[in-house]
């Protein structure tokens, strides 16, 4: 018997009984659709937080303060005062793999103009923080070295500030606004960035340089932290090697010997390709995760195909008798009831990935999550839900061609 008059059969036997045949394959409906949307959705978020990243500066470096033990109590990060100008300077001055460098110190506080008031955050920074962040000013200017030197009391307003304290319109730039009692001109607004995939308002900050924070608003010689970005994402780790080594210099640190223990480092060094990368790895992790979970419903799906073929064969003993009588071989009834399976399972697959690819994208326009639908979660979906219908719709077509055809046509 030929393949063509296997498939028609095939056909005809699931078209005799539609409604079953459509609850055989809604398992695989399911299990496809839950697959295309799980993967869909771990993946967009995965892309997500690439992106924000990449705004953030993905060869940034962020050197903060290393927290210290005294008396056996752990001492906030914030609050020690191993990061100096000098560290600075050393690292400006001798670090081969870094292009843009700036210290920063911060406070947070009343912002008034007016009648007007909001609470934000000044960063002490140099004009390298617009590089290193990826920040550009869009009206005015970014205040000057000399500005610097002078300790100058001017800033650059986050666009968010600027729509608190100036919420008629106002042009800011060359307007007097208060942090506190101290009085800043306003010489620039930021070009608005909105929020971060966690939620930050990255609009939300107002910069000076940082003698002027760092004396006029919180009166201390160290630096809250270094900020600085690698010449390529691909040196970052060269360059964190290399500021490790000129800070350990500078801070008198002992390097270890085979007598005895070197001191531990009074600094942290984070790079933003690290963060990525513990990033990547949780997100697939859920992604797999969320595979998994949607999987199972494939596997269910495959048992009921499995069931239901069982069903067809004792219900088509006869039948298969009298086709086996008439010189059916057991391959024929094998292939024909395997096509049976794998024409539930195939057809499953394909409203599947169409209702897949559709929830996916009512997911982005109604839940606003960010998605990104994979070729190769739509080619694994369907591969997988084909070799579901062989493996599970084998074992009935192997025992309907194992039948004795005597037996099966007195079969009542």
């Amino acid at each position: 018997m030929n393949y063509a008059n296997l498939f028609k059969i095939a056909l005809r036997a699931i078209s005799a009984n539609k409604t079953r045949s459509f609850l055989t394959a809604l398992g695989i409906i399911i299990g496809v659709a839950s697959v295309i949307t799980m993967l869909a959705i771990g993946q967009g978020s995965k892309k997500s937080i690439q992106a924000n990243i990449a705004e953030m500066g993905s060869n940034m470096i962020m050197i903060s303060p290393g927290a210290d033990m005294r008396g056996g109590v752990r001492q906030d990060p914030s609050a020690m005062q191993t990061l100096k100008i000098t560290d600075y300077e050393a690292i400006k001055n001798e670090c081969n793999y870094i292009k843009a460098i700036s210290p920063t110190v911060n406070s947070s506080g009343q912002w008034i103009y007016g009648n007007n008031n909001t609470q934000s955050t000044i960063y002490g920074v140099n004009r390298d923080y617009l590089e290193i962040r990826q920040l550009s000013v869009a009206d005015g200017e970014m205040f000057s070295d000399t500005d610097i030197k002078a300790s100058a009391k001017v800033c650059v307003l986050g666009q968010t500030v600027v729509d608190y304290l100036f919420p008629d319109g106002k042009d800011p730039v060359g307007k007097v606004i208060r942090f506190g009692t101290i009085p800043f001109r306003v010489v620039g607004v930021l070009k608005k960035k909105g929020y971060n995939s966690m939620g930050m308002d990255q609009d939300n900050l107002v910069l000076a340089p940082y003698t002027t924070v760092m004396k006029r608003i919180l009166a201390q010689t160290y630096l809250g932290g270094i900020n600085c970005s690698a010449i390529t994402e691909g040196v970052t780790s060269k360059a964190t090697e290399e500021i490790t080594s000129i800070l350990r210099r500078n801070h008198k640190l002992k390097e270890a010997t085979e007598e005895a223990e070197g001191d531990d480092d009074d600094f942290n060094i984070r790079s933003q390709e690290e963060l990525s990368s513990m990033m990547n790895s949780t997100t697939d992790m859920l992604t797999i995760l969320l595979g998994c979970v949607a999987g199972i419903s494939l596997i269910v799906g495959g048992i009921g195909i499995m069931n239901i073929m069982y069903v067809s064969v004792t219900e088509r003993t006869r039948e298969i008798g009298l086709r086996m009588s008439v010189g059916a071989r057991g391959i024929d009834i094998l292939n024909q009831f395997l096509i049976e399976a794998i024409l539930l399972s195939v057809t499953g697959g394909i409203i599947g990935v169409l209702l897949g690819v559709g929830a996916s994208y009512a997911v982005n326009a109604f839940a606003h999550w960010p998605i990104s639908i994979q070729p190769w979660s739509i080619i694994m979906s369907f591969a997988v839900c084909t070799f579901t219908g062989v493996f599970f719709g084998w074992y009935p077509a192997k025992k309907a061609a194992r039948l004795d055809p005597i037996e099966a046509i007195r079969y009542e």
